[in-house]
């Protein structure tokens, strides 16, 4: 199978690094407009931007913030015209100790949510707005296993967070379907990231590997493909589905 993207629109956040940063690349190899969001990293995602071809584009946006997350979506709407895919890939997993004080605890929890829940839903509700405008459109939203799984204490609020993503991804397949808006969940396990390393540092990637099915970690690039024909139209019919992309982690 073949899919081609070419003429489609794509805003993926969190496209510095990380699982962002390969389905970036996978959706503009098959042709896809990619609106690359970053939040520091500028010049790795405007190198990115050339890199990828097809009038490729870096944003910024600090996702904690509401109004930064605004001022994206519109960004992207009024330099390309239109938005025909979301990706809300970006997110945070700030390691909280149980037993920390309560400052500490609600802060790590507050910018979480903000991050992972918060600006998820921003960004979402703005674009079913344009997608209503626009004749459809698709969101996927990038969870974890950890919204059904759960967590070690360190990390409640990050599965916390990712559960609040499958129920409002759901609700938006169940309200604007027949809007022509279709929305899935990607629901990795531990994936080779900078942003999972604390974690395999800590317990050794031989522990996080042999909760596995597969002989191997999961890399970025094991959920681009998904991600190509979710963004491609082609999987409509599963909107409001989880496809779970975690070597198996959940038959043990």
């Amino acid at each position: 199978m073949h899919i081609d993207l070419k003429g489609k629109t794509i805003l993926v956040t969190g496209a510095s690094r990380g699982i962002g940063l390969s389905l970036a690349e996978g959706l503009a190899e098959a042709g896809a407009t990619l609106a690359a969001h970053f939040n520091q990293n500028r010049a790795v995602t405007e190198a990115l931007a050339v890199s990828l071809g097809n009038d490729a584009r870096a944003f910024q946006a600090d996702l904690a913030v509401p109004a930064s997350c605004e001022h994206l979506f519109n960004a992207v709407v009024e330099t390309y015209g239109r938005l025909d895919v979301l990706v809300n890939n970006a997110g945070v997993a700030p390691k909280i100790p149980f037993d920390a004080a309560t400052d500490e605890w609600l802060e790590g929890w507050d910018l979480t949510m903000a991050v992972n829940l918060r600006a998820v839903e921003l960004l979402s509700r703005l674009a079913v707005r344009h997608f209503q405008q626009h004749g459809g459109g698709r969101i996927i939203n990038v969870a974890s296993r950890a919204a059904f799984r759960g967590d070690t204490p360190e990390y409640m609020a990050y599965a916390a967070s990712k559960g609040g993503v499958v129920a409002l991804t759901r609700s938006i397949a169940r309200a604007f379907g027949k809007a022509g808006v279709c929305a899935f969940v990607l629901a990795p396990g531990f994936v080779r990231t900078e942003m999972a390393q604390e974690f395999i540092d800590d317990y050794g990637e031989d522990h996080v590997v042999s909760d596995l099915a597969l002989d191997r970690l999961t890399e970025p690039a094991d959920l681009t493909p998904l991600v190509v024909l979710l963004a491609s139209g082609l999987a409509d019919h599963a909107t409001g589905s989880t496809f779970d992309v975690n070597a198996g982690s959940y038959v043990h």
